[in-house]
């Protein structure tokens, strides 16, 4: 049986990162040594044993840097791999992992293309003793060459473990099983005998979706107001001072915030800011009360408070009325 052909695409982050000798998993970061994708390939070559991998040059960036710009033009890169080559099976995009979820999430959303995208990443970097980088990528590459990878979004891919982009959070600052989906669990698990798979997200998922940004230049500002005990508004305020159109509350379980947030939310909502509520308990839907509906605030659902900003400023860029924007939560 010939192999399938993957497209791999690298931003960095610690599945590309060289460190200083192999004792080191802290501060290799300082180093500011990363490889390109067709390094990353290089240094493990056992890829190739899995399909037909190649490297689609792109640019290493912090993952704490990459946002809008970077998310558009990944979504524009898996258009024109596709395009130009239609024997790719399916693509690799290497991240890294601070916020590798809400990449995910935003390509789950967004692209357009018919092959199966999953998303991979390591906790220790590429030069570290018993790093996990070579073994995550090859498992990734599997997944995106899987049947059974299609019609779910895009995937992540680390510890064997394959996640829903939407469900996913990383949980552990330096565990190799930080990347969990709280309430529902896996999708399947890339074993070393097969890629198998337990479950399918309901749901709406790339490229089935609403939502095109080709033609964006920016996405609406959405800001996340955490509320903690003695929050009295002034992030609230700033965030409505500084443009924004929609503000996610971070607020305590099961979905409320203290009172000083609560009167600048609404005051922010008179304004004409969309006004989304989410928790910071890391999982469990906030619920449609009565409370919430008075003040003209949205329930964000089961999502945390990163993905909820992703989909607010995707809604908003579709409509700014509140039952369209109820509707678009219940969907995705």
């Amino acid at each position: 049986m010939s192999k399938k052909k993957i497209a791999f695409i690298g931003t960095g982050g610690t599945i590309s990162s060289l460190g200083n000798g192999p004792l080191d998993t802290v501060n290799y970061g300082a180093m500011g040594n990363m490889l390109q994708a067709d390094g990353i390939l290089d240094k493990f070559p056992d890829v190739q044993r899995v399909a037909e991998v190649f490297a689609v040059p792109y640019r290493n960036v912090p993952s704490p840097q990459i946002a809008w710009t970077e998310w558009r033009q990944l979504v524009l890169l898996c258009d024109k791999v596709v395009k130009e080559d239609p024997q790719v099976a399916g693509i690799v995009i290497g991240h890294g992992t601070a916020s590798l979820e809400e990449t995910a999430y935003f390509l789950s959303l967004t692209l357009k293309v018919p092959v199966p995208v999953v998303v991979v990443g390591s906790q220790r970097p590429a030069s570290a003793l018993s790093t996990d980088a070579g073994l995550n990528l090859v498992n990734a590459v599997r997944v995106a060459a899987d049947e059974g990878a299609r019609g779910l979004g895009a995937l992540v891919l680390l510890n064997d473990e394959i996640q829903a982009a939407r469900e996913v959070t990383k949980t552990s600052t330096g565990r190799m099983q930080t990347f969990r989906s709280p309430d529902f669990g896996v999708l399947g698990q890339a074993d070393g005998d097969k890629v198998v798979w337990y479950r399918r997200p309901l749901r709406r998922l790339a490229p089935e979706t609403e939502f095109d940004i080709r033609g964006l230049d920016a996405l609406p500002r959405v800001d996340i107001a955490y509320s903690y005990a003695g929050a009295d508004g002034t992030a609230v305020r700033a965030f409505t001072d500084a443009g924004a159109k929609g503000i996610v509350a971070a607020g305590f379980a099961p979905g409320f915030v203290t009172p000083g947030d609560a009167a600048a939310l609404k005051e922010a909502r008179a304004a004409g800011v969309v006004v989304l509520q989410s928790t910071r308990a890391g999982s469990g839907r906030v619920f449609p009360t009565t409370k919430l509906a008075e003040a003209g605030f949205i329930p964000a659902d089961n999502l945390n408070p990163q993905k909820a900003r992703i989909l607010l400023a995707l809604a908003l860029t579709v409509s700014s009325e509140p039952a369209e924007i109820e509707r678009i939560f219940a969907t995705y």
